[in-house]
């Protein structure tokens, strides 16, 4: 059987397409090398902020209030079903038993002023045997929203701004 040749040049196209497209969501500052995809899960849920002093001001200064992150609360899904959370730490947790800790290596400004920004996590703490076991490294990216606006008047008032992730969990290659 012969395959049409216009047939050929339109699956070549699409996947070139998809190729480009998953480069252009791992923004270049987050690009891990030598790692394979164990899952990715998308998180839909809120960054929690905190009215602070800021401190990266000098301690004889009257330091202005911002917004601070307190922490992330978030559903994890997979194929539009519940299957863990995204918590403080940063922690992600499966309904597995499996966990992990992260630590940001790298950063990457999100699409939009709006938009948290796209992140690459070293794992440093790992629990459980399921599917999270193995990741060594975590990517934030597709980031929408997430950035806590207004003012901030009274320390100690907090902020929720929702915002949506997907979360890319990989392991060493080999």
């Amino acid at each position: 059987m012969k395959i049409p040749t216009a047939f050929l040049r339109a699956v070549s196209f699409a996947a070139l397409w998809l190729v480009s497209r998953a480069a252009a969501q791992e923004p270049l500052a987050i690009a891990v090398r030598d790692r394979t995809v164990i899952t990715t899960l998308h998180a839909e849920g809120a960054q929690v902020y905190e009215c602070k002093p800021d401190t990266g001001k000098s301690q004889s200064l009257v330091r202005a209030l911002t917004w601070q992150l307190r922490e992330p609360i978030a559903t994890l899904m997979l194929d539009g079903k519940s299957i863990g959370r995204h918590y403080g730490g940063p922690s992600w947790e499966l309904t597995d038993g499996s966990a992990v800790k992260g630590k940001v290596v790298a950063s990457a400004p999100g699409a939009t002023s709006n938009d948290i920004p796209s992140l690459e996590l070293e794992v440093v703490d790992q629990r459980g045997n399921g599917v999270l076991s193995a990741a060594t490294v975590v990517q934030r990216i597709n980031t929408e929203g997430g950035v806590a606006r207004g003012s901030c008047e009274r320390a100690g008032d907090y902020r929720s701004a929702p915002y949506s992730a997907d979360y890319v969990f990989l392991r060493k290659s080999g």
